[in-house]
Order: C-alpha cells, then sequence, then structure tokens
C-alpha cells in the first residue's frame, strides 16, 4: 500500500475567546462529517448565536492520540465510539459526557471522469482500468479499517490491496478519487452523499453486513474552556434537528 500525504489533524490553538461575547467551542472532528458539520453550524448558530463552532477536521485516531497528549479541544466527534471511551477512561472526560451521535455507512465511489463505474460496487475494484483505490489509512482512521474489512468479506483484498492509496482521513481518500489520482474510492456514505459530491460521481453503498458497525461517538473534554457551550453543542446534535441534519447526510441513528 502507497501512503499518500496531505492533510491531517492539526493543533487547533489560538486565542479561545471570540468577539462580543461569542463562546468558541473547539471540534476535533471526523472527516466524514466535513459536510454535515457545516450544516450542523448553520443551523446551531439560529438557536444558539452566542456559541462560535470551529471544527478541525481529521482522523480519528490521531484526534485520539492529540487528546491524549493535551491538544487544545473542547469536544471530540470521533467515527469510532470507543476513542472517546478511552478518553473517559483516562480522565480526559467525564463518564456523562460520552454520548453517541451517528452509526456511518461505507460507499464505493467514483468520478464522472472515471473509467469504472462504482455502482457496480466493491467487485469493481478488480477492474484493470484501476489502477488505485483510495481509502482512509486503516492504522488510524475508522473508516479505513472497515474499508479493509468489507473488501476482505468481498473476496477483492488481496487483488486490491496492491492499489490501495492512503490518504489521512476519510475525506482526504474521497478528494483522491474525486481530483482522479484514484479511479474509485471506498469512503464514507456521507461524503458521497453529500451535496459537494454527489453530481461529481456515482456511488453505491457498502453492504452493511460486510464490515463492523461503524458506532459514531463524542465527548465533552474536562479541559474545555466553556463546558456549558461545548455541552451545548453535544445536546443539538443528539436532538431532533441534529438527527434530521446527519442523516440527509447518510448518517443514521444509534441503535439502528
Amino acid at each position: 500500500m502507497a501512503t499518500v500525504g496531505g492533510c491531517s489533524a492539526q493543533d487547533s490553538g489560538g486565542d479561545r475567546n471570540g468577539a462580543d461575547g461569542q463562546r468558541i467551542v473547539r471540534v476535533a472532528a471526523a472527516a466524514d462529517l466535513k459536510f454535515a458539520l457545516e450544516e450542523v453550524k448553520s443551523a446551531l448558530g439560529q438557536t444558539n448565536p452566542d456559541i462560535d463552532l470551529r471544527p478541525t477536521y481529521g482522523s480519528s485516531g490521531t484526534f485520539f492520540e492529540q487528546i491524549s497528549n493535551g491538544a487544545p479541544f473542547d469536544l471530540y466527534l470521533s467515527a469510532d465510539l470507543s476513542y472517546p471511551q478511552q478518553l473517559a477512561d483516562a480522565g480526559k472526560a467525564d463518564e456523562a459526557d460520552v454520548f453517541s451521535y451517528a452509526v456511518g455507512r461505507l460507499a464505493v465511489w467514483s468520478a464522472n471522469g472515471s473509467p469504472v463505474d462504482a455502482t457496480k460496487g466493491l467487485s469493481v475494484l478488480t477492474d484493470p482500468a484501476v489502477s488505485k483505490v483510495a481509502i482512509a489509512n486503516p492504522a488510524h482512521a475508522p473508516y479505513g479499517k472497515a474499508a479493509v474489512a468489507a473488501m476482505q468479506t468481498a473476496g477483492v483484498y488481496d487483488a486490491v490491496q496492491p492499489k490501495l492509496v492512503l490518504g489521512e482521513n476519510v475525506a482526504q481518500a474521497a478528494e483522491f478519487a474525486q481530483s482522479g489520482n484514484a479511479q474509485a474510492g471506498v469512503i464514507a456514505l456521507s461524503l458521497a452523499v453529500s451535496p459537494q459530491l454527489s453530481d461529481k460521481g456515482r456511488y453505491a453503498e457498502v453492504p452493511v453486513d460486510s464490515y463492523p458497525r461503524i458506532d459514531q461517538g463524542g465527548v465533552v473534554l474536562s479541559a474545555a474552556t466553556d463546558v456549558a457551550a461545548a455541552r451545548a453543542v453535544k445536546d443539538f446534535l443528539v436532538s431532533q434537528q441534529g438527527h434530521d441534519i446527519l442523516k440527509r447526510y447518510g448518517f443514521f441513528r444509534p441503535g439502528t
């Protein structure tokens, strides 16, 4: 597998007090939330205009390591619920502040200019026209781990493995497929159905029984500058309005 560098999680640092009384909430957000969270931010501004949501997107595993080492985030939204739970177990957050917000799904995606049609599913990845397949790095990205598991279940992994190019996170994997640096990608359904990608390519959802369930969860961190503001964001995410937004981006309600 070739690991391709590029965007990665970064230290959010900087001024933690907004102008005009704004309450800044710095969010370490899983890359599959890249588009959905922007809509959440807009809707949250209608109900909580004093909260300034500032997300940084990256891989959940990388954020876990950064937060474990003291990175200054207020809220962590992971693509793997086990990471927030581990932070609570380590004393970085209160157990009561760990929450589930969505169940993620996988999709095979190819750009409109690609020589292959992703609507055929995982089997298309073995097509000779495919020389590169983009996925998130399975070493630290939950969607990368799920992509590998799905390909193994489908019996195509051995043929596809030499073609893999790894993004630092699932959003970067989608960028590789969109740009033509890969002829196809196994990415988050939330990215495939987003307005930013839905008209730029074709996709097929990967059967949910072919990979471990992607239970996504978050946690308000004990080191948050404004714990109440971070909890307000959490409450919005798990509200009906929050779930409705996430559903539009291909996420499913926890417990389903």
